[in-house]
C-alpha cells in the first residue's frame, strides 16, 4: 500500500494558507482520481483508492490529511503507517517549502527538517525516511517574518501558478506511485514550469 499524506491545518480559517498546500495537493490527486469520500481515522482524514503506476500497474493507495494541527503530524502518520505496515519507502510526505522559490517542486528522501515543524514531528514520532514532495511557497525574506508568511492565504496573483502545480502533481502522480521520484518531479515541472518571478515578494502579498 502507498500512503500519500499532506501537511496542513485544519479549520477553515487555515484553507488557503500557504502551510496547508499539502491539504489542497492530496485533494487534487483525490479529485482527479476518484477516491473515495473522506472518513475520520487515524486523527486525520483518510481517503481510499487507486493508483496506477507508470508500468500499468495497479497500487492500492491510502491518502491522509492529520487533523491534529501541522506541528504534530507525526502521531497522525505514525498511526497509518503502524497500523497497515507501510514502510518508510511507500510513505510519501506533501509539504510547503520556504526554500523554494513558488511553484517549483522537488523529492527528498529523509534529510533534515530545516525548521519545518511538520516534519520534525514525523521524523520523531514515525519515520526519518520518509519520501517528501516539497512544494515551493518562496522565503518572505527575514526569519522573522516566515510564521506570518507560512500562515497568510496565496495572494490571488498566485492562483495560476499554484492551480497549475496541484493540476501538475495529480497528473503526474503515476510516476510517484511507480517509486520513480526523479520522473514525477520532471513531469511536474514540465506540466507546471515554475513563474520566474518570485510572487511571494510583491509588495501586499
Amino acid at each position: 500500500m502507498l500512503l500519500l499524506v499532506g501537511l496542513g491545518n485544519p479549520g477553515d480559517q487555515y484553507k488557503g494558507n500557504r502551510h496547508n498546500i499539502g491539504f489542497m495537493a492530496i485533494d487534487a490527486i483525490a479529485d482527479m482520481h476518484g477516491f473515495s469520500p473522506w472518513k475520520t481515522k487515524f486523527q486525520g482524514k483518510i481517503s481510499e483508492g487507486f493508483l496506477t503506476d507508470a508500468n500499468g500497474g495497479r497500487v492500492k493507495t491510502l491518502l491522509l490529511k492529520p487533523t491534529t494541527f501541522y506541528n504534530d503530524s507525526g502521531r497522525s502518520v505514525g498511526e497509518a503507517m503502524n497500523f497497515f505496515k507501510i514502510s518508510a519507502d511507500q510513505t510519501v510526505i506533501f509539504h510547503d517549502e520556504i526554500d523554494l522559490a513558488p511553484g517549483r517542486v522537488r523529492m527528498k528522501i529523509g534529510g533534515g527538517h530545516s525548521g519545518n515543524n511538520g516534519m520534525r514531528s514525523i521524523m520523531a514520532q514515525a519515520s526519518k525516511d520518509v519520501r517528501r514532495t516539497r512544494l515551493g511557497v518562496g522565503h518572505p525574506g527575514d526569519k522573522s517574518r516566515v510564521q506570518g508568511h507560512v500562515l497568510s492565504d496565496f495572494a490571488k496573483s498566485e492562483a495560476k501558478w499554484l492551480d497549475d502545480m496541484l493540476d501538475a502533481c495529480a497528473r503526474a502522480i503515476h510516476f510517484l506511485a511507480a517509486g520513480d521520484d526523479e520522473r514525477f518531479q520532471a513531469e511536474v515541472m514540465r506540466l507546471a514550469p515554475a513563474p520566474k518571478e518570485d510572487m511571494s515578494r510583491r509588495k501586499g502579498n
